[in-house]
């Protein structure tokens, strides 16, 4: 059965926060077909490189199918008893402050209802908070002080309209790829200005009109300039005006900040303050640039202040824009899962919406103070504090700052809960307990994204084994903890239900989450519920915010505040003296548990990378390709150099997504310093201090192998490829038997060997095959090795046993690394096609090859790689 006559079914992306929509058709076999969803309102059918590839990521083979205690498996029944027994006596020993759980913006909304009741109404502690503490805090924090509620006040149409869009601390083009090509179609219709404000120069950079290329940090004073020059020249709106207060405190403290510290010349900073003020419809996106700094909430409020200033809010075109970097980090903020916050946008510390929540929710105790936010929590968890913690689809010995810090805190803790898809990450290995959950495609619930619209995922593949659904697990918790009651749902409908009721209570306190319509939806509108915005009240749906000028402050009134520049907590000097940006890749998503499965996404950059700007690398005498000594305060990192201009002097980037499963090596979240913004909890990710130097290694490796390797030398960096898996390797110690090495490394005593070795040159090439099937290839060198590496990833399971030149043969094609992630188009081929003279702009490679027409986002890697093509000059 090949599943081509089964119905499609309409479903969410499980990415970034654009939440677009796919159409899913099950194969029959366990796997599915995926489309990009037309008439989804976020994304009209487009699909970004990862979203393409998700058909590649539902695969069984890593996944948990059974509880496991102490690495056994285990029934359900004596699992979650011993993980509800271990919680009630821990609360009746130490209090209810003794327990925490740390969640995900990967639960759907029904998952995070139950996980925020169970722990702040029946637990009775605000001990819950989520990994958007690391991305969405400083947005929430903003909001809140600005507006009164942790509100979103336009939607993606208002890019169709606007005439001006500032990028700040956002790579859209690779981070919401989706959302940039609607930009991207914007501009071409109208005409949109774009400008890039971000340190480095990323694929967004490509078309843009102005890129300021500012110091990390500084989006406060360039703010506050901006804020300025609109009132000298008399460009704020007095009658908006009368719907704020703090103007002028916001003025006197924007007149005490120097430009001179953004690094930006006195002309750009006046081209782009001209360039604003004369744009009435202008939107500004922002992101982790701006969110992931000890002064994040600041930034925040010096976007807000702008819009706020001017009345450019609430309008079509016009407006501060969020976008959220996980699929449900929206629904999770409107649930309460911070730890600073209550259900349906209420505050946890106003006495009358705690009581009105712990009355709906019949619950005995409800905390009445904030509990502890991300860095805290693990500080906890390593003082002993908590003593029993519950960590739910997310992996902080890797992503949270410190990592090695907060590993050793969560392998100390004296009862950790893991429930996850995969016991196979940094995090699972330390658990106590696993719990198997379901994964996307077998979840059923709801999601919302970056513009306030639910969307649903539906189920459409079978659980594997015995994985339950999140709510299900933390349901029976409960009951089993005493709450039967409370906790005694059968379809995740129900939750939704009762949590579309607990809005209408916010709705009654004149809160702006509101979706009470949904209150009586029944199980086969549940089941049919299209993509909806909110609010959904009897009186409303959805729209814009605060165009009419009424907010959620008591006084209804915006609050404009006054914002100064803060540096960086951490300061560069002798020993440590770049400054260390971190981030996303295009193919990749966070901690790559799931893209890390795709050949497809991990031909693209498939090893950890450094980028440092070339004046640095002469000076530290690097070249590309030579592994980099990462250092900090807190840790150490090994990473490929990459030489680059796109990086500023003084500062590198690295990307965040490798792993101890992928490269231990490079967990770069083992450098970031813990430092947070005092206001939000959110920590500074992009502003570290570092020391580089020369990683010397005795020899350098490169392998192919058709099964994952037993990789454990000092450096090694392991990725899926289409016929199994390659891994670049680094060591300090020699070797003198490569043959027994390459055996060990491919798990193959047995296997025939055809070897090339010169020790004078301390040089290696050995292939094993079984009858000549090929099972892995080792190279070794003294210096980086040079090879046709995207030609031997097709070498495994083959008979190509001549593959120790390292080249394709002359008769075969060699399409190079791959660049189009999405069509797996890889540069020489696109060289190829633009030689002929007649492909030589992004669009004639687009027609030609198709290259760039799926998401886009490969699109400046196609106009940067056509302008190193020497152009051909007319004869005279």
């Amino acid at each position: 059965m090949d599943g081509g006559g089964l119905p499609e079914i309409r479903s969410t992306c499980p990415y970034c926060g654009v939440g677009c929509g796919v159409l899913l058709r099950p194969d029959g076999q366990g796997g599915l077909a995926v489309r990009g969803d037309p008439e989804h309102p976020a994304s009209f059918g487009r699909l970004c490189s990862k979203g393409s590839a998700l058909a590649e990521t539902t695969g069984l083979q890593h996944r948990l199918r059974a509880p496991q205690v102490n690495g056994q498996d285990a029934g359900w029944d004596e699992t979650l008893q011993l993980v509800a027994d271990r919680f009630s006596d821990t609360i009746a020993t130490h209090g209810p402050d003794s327990v925490a759980f740390y969640v995900s913006g990967q639960l759907l909304t029904e998952d995070y209802y139950v996980a925020n009741k169970l722990m702040k109404g029946f637990i009775g502690s605000a001990n819950i908070d989520t990994n958007s503490r690391l991305c969405m805090a400083s947005s929430v924090a903003g909001h809140k002080r600005a507006f009164g509620t942790d509100t979103v006040p336009g939607t993606y149409e208002d890019l169709d309209e606007a005439d001006l869009v500032v990028l700040v601390g956002s790579n859209l083009a690779w981070c919401h790829p989706v959302l940039y090509q609607r930009l991207l179609a914007a501009r071409k219709t109208r005409g949109t200005k774009i400008v890039v404000i971000d340190p480095r120069r990323t694929a967004s950079c490509d078309g843009a009109d102005m890129h300021l290329a500012l110091q990390p940090g500084s989006d406060v004073a360039l703010f506050n300039r901006l804020l300025v020059t609109l009132a000298d020249a008399g460009k704020l709106d007095e009658a908006y005006g009368a719907h704020t207060q703090g103007l002028a405190s916001a003025l006197t403290a924007a007149r005490r900040d120097d430009p001179a510290v953004t690094g930006l010349c006195p002309e750009e900073i006046a081209t782009f303050c001209a360039l604003w003020m004369q744009t009435e419809k202008v939107v500004t996106i922002y992101s982790q640039g701006v969110n992931q700094s000890t002064s994040g909430a600041d930034k925040v409020n010096a976007i807000l202040n702008c819009h706020l200033a001017t009345g450019r809010i609430g309008k079509p075109g016009m407006g501060p824009f969020s976008v959220t970097g996980q699929p449900n980090a929206m629904g999770g903020r409107e649930v309460g899962g911070l730890a600073n916050m209550l259900a349906c946008h209420l505050d946890l510390e106003n006495a009358d919406h705690r009581a009105a929540v712990q009355d709906f929710w019949q619950a005995p105790a409800m905390p009445k103070a904030a509990g502890l936010k991300a860095v805290d929590m693990f500080r906890a968890v390593e003082n002993g504090q908590i003593k029993a913690l519950w960590i739910i689809h997310t992996n902080p010995a890797v992503s949270m700052p410190e990592a090695d810090r907060v590993r050793a805190a969560i392998a100390n803790c004296a009862f950790t809960v893991v429930s996850d898809i995969t016991g196979q990450t940094d995090t699972a290995r330390l658990a106590d307990v696993l719990l198997p959950a379901t994964a996307w495609a077998e979840k059923d619930g709801t999601v919302t994204n970056s513009d306030r619209t639910i969307s649903r995922q539906r189920s459409v593949l079978a659980a594997p084994g015995q994985a339950r659904p999140d709510w299900d697990i933390l349901a029976e918790v409960g009951r089993r903890m005493g709450h039967d009651r409370a906790f005694s749902y059968t379809h995740p409908a129900e939750i939704f239900r009762e949590y579309a009721a607990l809005s209408g209570l916010a709705g009654r306190f004149g809160r702006d989450f509101d979706i009470s319509a949904f209150a009586d939806l029944d199980a086969a509108a549940y089941a049919a519920l299209a993509p909806t915005r909110w609010p959904v009240t009897k009186t409303r749906q959805g729209g814009r915010f605060f165009a009419d000028g009424h907010f959620f402050h008591d006084d209804a009134k915006a609050r404009i505040l006054p914002v100064t520049y803060r540096p960086p907590a951490a300061k560069t000097g002798p020993r440590y003296p770049f400054r260390l940006n971190t981030g996303r890749l295009r193919d990749q998503w966070h901690t790559m548990t799931r893209t890390a499965l795709s050949p497809r996404l991990s031909a693209h950059l498939p090893e950890p990378f450094v980028d440092i700007h070339p004046d640095d690398a002469a000076r530290l005498t690097l070249a590309a390709a030579d592994l980099v000594t990462l250092s900090s305060p807190t840790g150490r990192a090994i990473l490929r150099a990459r030489i680059t201009e796109t990086v500023q002097p003084g500062q590198v980037f690295a990307s965040m997504h490798w792993t101890g499963e992928t490269a231990p090596c490079a967990r770069i979240d083992t450098l970031v310093a813990a430092a947070t913004d005092p206001v939000s909890g959110q920590p500074e990710s992009k502003a570290s201090v570092v020391a580089l130097a020369r990683f010397d290694a005795a020899w350098y490796g490169f392998a192919v192998s058709a099964r994952p390797m037993s990789l454990s030398s000092d450096y090694w960096a392991q990725a899926r490829s289409a016929r199994g898996y390659r891994a670049e390797l680094a060591g300090t110690t020699p070797v003198t038997d490569w043959e027994a090495e390459a055996r060990k490394l491919f798990s193959a005593p047995e296997a025939e060997a055809i070897s090339i070795i010169d020790a004078g040159r301390a040089s290696a090439r050995i292939l094993l095959h079984d009858k000549g099937v090929v099972l892995g290839a080792l190279f070794v060198a003294p210096s980086p090795v040079a090879l046709k590496r995207d030609y031997l990833t097709t070498v495994p399971g083959t008979d190509r046993i001549d593959a120790l030149s390292g080249r394709p043969p002359a008769d075969m094609p060699d399409p190079g690394p791959v660049l189009c992630s999405c069509l797996g188009i890889g540069i020489n081929t696109i060289l190829e096609a633009a030689s002929t003279g007649t492909a030589l702009t992004v669009d004639a490679i687009g027609e030609a090859l198709g290259a760039g027409t799926n998401c886009g986002s490969c699109r400046p890697e196609i106009a940067a790689l056509l302008q190193t093509i020497p152009r051909k000059e007319a004869a005279e």
